[in-house]
């Protein structure tokens, strides 16, 4: 069993950079592909971004493209999200999941093909 914990969440303004953190403990997420979701008040959970398991391929979704960046750590079982120019439409809830089949070449978007999740973490983010 894997057990997730993010943070680094607060309040910003706009124009703003937070950096997120996904501690993974339990057994190695080194093998697994790790994503970023979130979900706003009302919302859907939707994807943010993936990284599969070496690092070596990321996804984004195209509302985040050229602002966030996903990265891991395989040595610390952690994987990041650094966001960057945040606008008020990213205020959510932030989750980061990661999945149980090992070696999977590219990251999934869908919230359906992630095993394990965290508790979430809030980003706001201020006008």
């Amino acid at each position: 069993q894997v057990q997730l914990v993010e943070s680094g969440g607060g309040l910003v303004q706009a124009g703003g950079s937070l950096s997120l953190s996904c501690a993974a403990s339990g057994r190695t997420v080194s093998r697994s592909a790790m994503g970023w979701f979130r979900q706003a008040p009302g919302k859907e959970r939707e994807f943010v971004a993936g990284i599969n398991w070496s690092g070596a391929i990321t996804y984004y979704a195209d509302s985040v493209k050229g602002r966030f960046t996903i990265s891991r750590d395989n040595a610390k079982n952690t994987e990041y999200l650094q966001m960057n120019s945040l606008k008020p439409e990213d205020t959510a809830v932030y989750y980061c999941a990661a999945d149980a089949q090992p070696y999977r070449t590219r990251p999934p978007r869908l919230s359906s093909e992630y095993n394990y999740w965290g508790q979430g973490t809030q980003v706001t983010v201020s006008s």
